[in-house]
C-alpha cells in the first residue's frame, strides 16, 4: 500500500517520494535540459572570443541560475507573486541565441549583459500587465504557440541525433546508430517498462545510448579530469555596458521569450494537469523569470526561459510532483558549483540526447493540437492555427528570407530565427480581426441540416422496406420539413428588400 501511495504522489504536486522514484525522475529532466542550458553560453563565449576560464564561468553561472529559477518556479514566494508553482524546468531559450550572438559580435559580452538587465525589467512590466491583456491569449492562440514550439524543436532534435552541427562527425553513421538505439530504448521503456522504468524511460533509454557511445569511443573524460571540484560564481566578472541598439533588439526578444514561456507553462499544465494555467501562475512565473534574469546578468548568466523539452517529459510521464523539480534544480545548481559534475553532464554525446528528445518534442506538438481541438476545430480556429504555423515555420526555415534589400537588420534578428515569434503574433492578430461565430455558425447549421436530411432518408428506406411503399414518398414528407425553413428565409429576404 505504501508503494502505491508513493507512486500516486508522483502525479500530484505534493507528497513524499522514495529515492528510487525521485532520483530517476529528476535526473531525466536534468539530462534533457543541460545541453540546452550550456550550449547558448558556449556559442556566445566563442563568438565573443572569451578565454577558456571565462567560457567555463559562463557555463557555470548559467547552470546555477537555471537551477535557482527552476527552484523558484517549484516553490513560489510572496504568496505566488514570485514564481509560478508549475512543473517546469528553466534554462536559456534558443530564441535568444541569434540576437545575443549578433550583439556579442558587434558590441561584446558587456553589451549583452547590459541589455539583459533592461530586457528583464521590460519582461517584468509585461508580466504585471498580463492580467489586462490575457484576453489576447485564448486557447486558439496558446495552442498554436505550443504546436509551433513542438514543431520548431524537431530540427534541434535531428541536429542532436546527427551529432551536433559543430561536430566534425556530423551526420555520420555512428552518430545515427547511437541516436536510433537510444530512441528505440526510450520507446521500449515507455511502452513495455514497468514502474520506475516506464516513468524514467527517457533516463534509462539515454543510459543505453550512453553505454553504446562509450563502447564506440564517443565519450571523453578529459574535461572532467581538468575541471576543479568546487568554484563559486564571481560578481560582475565582465564590465556591463548599456548600448541602445543592443537593448532595443534584445528587449523585443524578451517579450518573445515571455510568449514562449506562456506557451510552455500552458503545455505543462494541459499535458500534466489537464487544465490551463491561471493568471496568478503566469504572472508569478514571468515576474520571477524577468527578475532572476536581471540578477543573473550581474554574474554573467545568459537569460532564462522555460524549456519545451521538459514540458514534453511532463506531458509524456504526467509526473508533476514539485520534489522532482526541486531535486532537478538542486542538481543543476550543484553542477554549476562543481565544474567536474558540469563536465560529466556536458560530455553526454549529443546523439544520445537527440535520440531521447525527438519523441518528447513530438509530444509537445500533440499537446498543442489537443489544445486547439478542445473546443472543436472550427474553420476559424483552423485558419488561425494553420496560417500562423505556416508563416512561422516557413520564414524560420527559409534562410535569408528577411535579409533582402530595404529590410532592416533588426527584423531578421527578431523574426528570422524564431518561428514562435511569428506564429504568436500572427495568431494574436488573426484572432482579433477574424469574425467570431459568423462563418463557423453557418457551417455548423449546414452540417446539422445535412445530418437531418440524411437521417430522414435512412428512416424512409427502413419504412419502405417495412411497408412496401416507395421510399421517395417518405422522403417527400421529410422534404416538406426541410424546405419550410429555407422558404421562410427566402420570404424574409424578400420582405427585407421591400
Amino acid at each position: 500500500m505504501a508503494e502505491a501511495q508513493g507512486s500516486s504522489a508522483l502525479f500530484s504536486r505534493d507528497g513524499k517520494l522514495s529515492a528510487q522514484e525521485l532520483v530517476p525522475m529528476a535526473l531525466q529532466h536534468v539530462v534533457a535540459a543541460v545541453v540546452g542550458i550550456i550550449t547558448p553560453a558556449i556559442i556566445v563565449a566563442n563568438l565573443c572570443h572569451l578565454p577558456a576560464d571565462q567560457k567555463t564561468l559562463l557555463i557555470q553561472v548559467s547552470l546555477v541560475m537555471s537551477g535557482l529559477v527552476t527552484l523558484v518556479q517549484a516553490h513560489p514566494l510572496f504568496g505566488g507573486r514570485f514564481g509560478s508553482g508549475l512543473p517546469v524546468i528553466m534554462g536559456t531559450s534558443f530564441a535568444y541565441v541569434p540576437t545575443l550572438s549578433a550583439v556579442g559580435v558587434q558590441f561584446g559580452i558587456g553589451a549583452i549583459l547590459g541589455a539583459e538587465i533592461i530586457g528583464g525589467a521590460v519582461a517584468v512590466v509585461f508580466a504585471l500587465c498580463f492580467r489586462k491583456i490575457k484576453s489576447l491569449f485564448p486557447s486558439v492562440v496558446t495552442g498554436t504557440v505550443v504546436l509551433c514550439i513542438g514543431i520548431s524543436l524537431y530540427t534541434v532534435a535531428v541536429g542532436y541525433m546527427a551529432g551536433g552541427s559543430s561536430s566534425p562527425t556530423f551526420g555520420s553513421a555512428q552518430n545515427w546508430l547511437v541516436a536510433l538505439v537510444t530512441l528505440v530504448a526510450c520507446v521500449y521503456f515507455a511502452n513495455f517498462g514497468k514502474g520506475v522504468f516506464k516513468l524514467g524511460s527517457l533516463l534509462f533509454g539515454m543510459l543505453v545510448g550512453y553505454v553504446l557511445a562509450l563502447a564506440l569511443g564517443m565519450v571523453s573524460y578529459d574535461a572532467v579530469v581538468a575541471s576543479s571540484w568546487f568554484e563559486l560564481p564571481h560578481f560582475m566578472p565582465f564590465a556591463i555596458k548599456f548600448v541602445p541598439a543592443s537593448i532595443a533588439s534584445i528587449t523585443i526578444v524578451f517579450i518573445v521569450a515571455s510568449l514562449e514561456t506562456i506557451g510552455n507553462f500552458t503545455g505543462a499544465t494541459v499535458g500534466g494537469m489537464d487544465r490551463e494555467p491561471n493568471v496568478q501562475e503566469l504572472t508569478g512565473g514571468l515576474v520571477s523569470q524577468g527578475i532572476m534574469t536581471m540578477v543573473g546578468a550581474f554574474f554573467g548568466a545568459m537569460p532564462t526561459s522555460s524549456f519545451g523539452q521538459n514540458v514534453g517529459i511532463v506531458t509524456q510521464t504526467r509526473v508533476i510532483n514539485r520534489r522532482v523539480f526541486s531535486t532537478a534544480a538542486i542538481i543543476l545548481i550543484a553542477a554549476g558549483l562543481m565544474p567536474k559534475l558540469a563536465a560529466v553532464l556536458s560530455g553526454i554525446p549529443q546523439a544520445v540526447i537527440g535520440g531521447a528528445t525527438i519523441n518528447v518534442f513530438g509530444t509537445i506538438s500533440m499537446t498543442g493540437i489537443r489544445m486547439l481541438t478542445k473546443d472543436g476545430l472550427t474553420p476559424r480556429r483552423a485558419s488561425i492555427a494553420g496560417l500562423s504555423v505556416a508563416l512561422g515555420m516557413g520564414v524560420s526555415l527559409t534562410s535569408g528570407a528577411l535579409t533582402g534589400p530595404g529590410m532592416p537588420g533588426w527584423v531578421n534578428q527578431v523574426f528570422g530565427g524564431s518561428a514562435i515569434v511569428i506564429a504568436a503574433i500572427t495568431a494574436i492578430i488573426l484572432n482579433l480581426v477574424l469574425p467570431k461565430g459568423g462563418p463557423d455558425q453557418d457551417v455548423v447549421e449546414a452540417i446539422e441540416g445535412a445530418s437531418e436530411i440524411a437521417a430522414e432518408g435512412v428512416s424512409a428506406l427502413y419504412q419502405s422496406a417495412a411497408t412496401g411503399v416507395p421510399a421517395v414518398e417518405h422522403v417527400a414528407d421529410a422534404d416538406i420539413h426541410v424546405a419550410a425553413p429555407a422558404n421562410a428565409a427566402q420570404d424574409g429576404e424578400k420582405n427585407d428588400n421591400a
